[in-house]
């Protein structure tokens, strides 16, 4: 073989092996709202007035990113994937500004949920009340009942306390 051979030979496994890594290898995932747990102001944007969540996945409408929620109770709605529950619920918490798990919930399909469609959810947790202004964080995530963390996914949602 000549080197002109040669050399598109090897330039054709380069390319192969290019995108066999990147079928292969996944993007990383952009964090949604603030990725911090402590005091500081969720991002404002004209981004925060869109829904939050994962995409194709779980689309949260209410509360929005940064929204000023009730001191005490929170009531969340949207939409994820049948493959988002597990006995057509899913764990919801509510986090102080230190991080702390101050409320537990389920978010309960309002269909039925043995889909791959979107099935829409709603979700109403009661909390002590928290300092006015104060930040805090609303954590969905997806019911993993095999525990493997690499199936385990959550959508991380600012929210200030009024």
């Amino acid at each position: 073989m000549n080197r002109w051979g040669l050399l598109a030979t090897g330039l054709t496994i380069i390319a192969v092996g290019g995108a066999v890594v990147l079928i292969l290898i996944p993007p990383p995932k952009a964090p949604v709202g603030n990725s911090g747990t402590g005091d500081s102001a969720p991002t404002t944007t004209a981004a925060t007035t869109q829904p939050a969540g994962i995409a194709d996945l779980i689309t949260v409408n209410t509360p929005a990113p940064g929204s000023s929620v009730s001191s005490t109770t929170l009531s969340v709605e949207g939409s994820a994937r049948g493959s988002w529950y597990f006995e057509a619920v899913f764990p919801v918490e509510v986090r102080n500004s230190s991080g702390g798990v101050i409320a537990q919930g389920q978010g309960q399909a309002q269909s039925d949920w043995m889909t791959e469609d979107f099935v829409t959810f709603k979700a109403t947790l009661t909390y002590p009340a928290q300092p006015h202004g104060s930040h805090g964080m609303l954590v969905l995530k997806n019911d993993n009942p095999s525990g493997d963390p690499a199936r385990q996914k959550e959508v991380d949602i600012p929210i200030v306390f009024n």
